[in-house]
């Protein structure tokens, strides 16, 4: 299948905000993926490596379109936990 493919990552202020990341993500990896496209994510320190292999460019865009948009939404929300975080002094 690995006609095309892509590598995102995406590194943060440590490895503790990675993996809360990569962890919400990762959750996905599976569900999303089809005949037509798979992904892996991994995580090193405070980097979140997402690979993304798909048999033609259209469900490589769609793949890379879904994974961008699950970090983004994952991005916000551990701000938003981190604003709780703040306020409780937890």
């Amino acid at each position: 299948m690995a006609a095309h493919g892509a590598t995102l990552e995406f590194e943060y202020d440590g490895p503790a905000r990675a993996r809360i990341v990569a962890d919400s993500v990762a959750r996905e990896v599976g569900e999303i993926d089809d005949e037509r496209s798979k992904t892996a994510i991994g995580r090193e320190d405070a980097v979140v490596r997402i690979e993304i292999e798909a048999a033609d460019p259209v469900a490589l865009r769609a793949a890379l379109n879904t994974w961008l948009s699950l970090i983004d939404v994952a991005e916000r929300a551990a701000d938003v936990g981190d604003g709780i975080g703040r306020k409780t002094g937890t």
